[in-house]
């Protein structure tokens, strides 16, 4: 009987141990499959939805760049593209999130020009613009315009001006943070005046700009992408734009520098960054994905009525965004290192 029992018995159980094993690496199988989402070869991205990251508020100029392009580009990559707005510390906290995302080009960053600004402005900078990221292309540079509350009294650039050096203490300044592009226009406004004047911080120029028609605050400095709407709804005064030439969407708006005012001249550029460690290949399909978008004619006429224009198509290329990276750390490092601000 003991016999029988073993002889019958063994086989059974060495099937159930076949079963369980089987079962469990089928499981396993699943589980790595639901971890992964995605392909990890490279050359069969995408094959999930891209995020890109905005650091600052819905609404404003960056958040309105990255909006126009990702339509396209979702279209012609096959995959949703969603717009996340992480804002604070000047762009610095969204960045710092992109450096350290997984870098298989399902997570990127939409910046401007706060991306060479953040090296003087934050010692302690938790990433290093040029070592952890990967460039993929520049995408447009938008004009700045400064404007202010329909009720404030100066009417043009050369009586703000004059108020200004008069009510220094009085005059508030809004921008969207340390670093944005809005604060650093209001820096070169401040040098070239020669005074300090009370800014007024703010998540971003959407809820900035919106607290100047309101008129709680004077006057700012803030991209054509935000402000044309504003200026042509004749809902905030327009004093000057900070382009050597006048532009097309705002042809009877007078430069900084006919105004005489010359060192007021900035441009705010835009580009599309992934995490350092992201194969080429991927990098190439965003840029390919990028430079079609650009050429897209509802793109382009958004662009127009919103004062600005894609970048020429060679400049849509991780060459010319390292160079011009590179070169804008170097010119405005001096410039925020005079000024002895620092972000916080």
């Amino acid at each position: 009987m003991d016999r029988m029992y073993a002889n019958h018995s063994t086989p059974r159980r060495g099937r159930r141990v076949r079963i369980w094993a089987v079962a469990a690496s089928l499981l396993a199988l699943v589980l790595a499959s639901c971890g992964q989402g995605a392909s990890e070869d490279p050359a069969a991205f995408p094959e999930d939805s891209i995020t890109i990251t905005v650091p600052f508020a819905a609404g404003g100029p960056t958040d309105t760049v990255t909006r126009l392009v990702a339509k396209p580009m979702s279209k012609d990559l096959g995959q949703e593209i969603v717009v996340k707005n992480v804002e604070g510390a000047g762009g610095t906290l969204a960045a710092g999130d992109v450096a350290d995302a997984e870098p298989d080009g399902y997570t990127l960053l939409m910046h401007h020009i706060g991306m060479s600004t953040a090296p003087a402005l934050y010692p302690d900078l938790a990433y290093d613009p040029l070592k952890d990221f990967k460039t993929i292309g520049l995408v447009t540079t938008v004009p700045m315009t400064i404007v202010s509350n329909k009720d404030f009294a100066p009417n043009n650039l050369e009586e703000l001006i004059t108020y200004v050096k008069a009510n220094a203490d009085k005059v508030t300044l809004a921008n969207a943070g340390v670093g944005a592009a809005s604060h650093l226009c209001g820096l070169l406004i401040e040098q070239a005046v020669g005074v300090d004047l009370n800014e007024v911080p703010y998540d971003g120029t959407g809820p900035a700009l919106t607290d100047l028609v309101g008129g709680q605050v004077d006057f700012m400095c803030d991209q054509t992408t935000n402000t044309v709407p504003q200026i042509n709804g004749d809902k905030v005064k327009a004093f000057a734009v900070t382009t050597p030439e006048r532009i097309e969407a705002l042809p009877d708006l007078q430069t900084t520098a006919e105004a005489g005012q010359p060192d007021i001249e900035v441009g705010v550029w835009h580009g599309l960054y992934a995490p350092a460690e992201t194969p080429d290949e991927v990098v190439k399909a965003v840029t390919d994905a990028l430079a079609k978008a650009l050429k897209d004619p509802a793109v382009v006429k958004k662009f127009a009525d919103l004062g600005t224009e894609p970048v020429p198509e060679d400049q849509v290329t991780p060459e010319a965004q390292t160079k011009l990276l590179t070169e804008q750390i170097d010119l405005w490092t001096p410039v925020i290192e005079k000024a002895g601000v620092k972000g916080s």
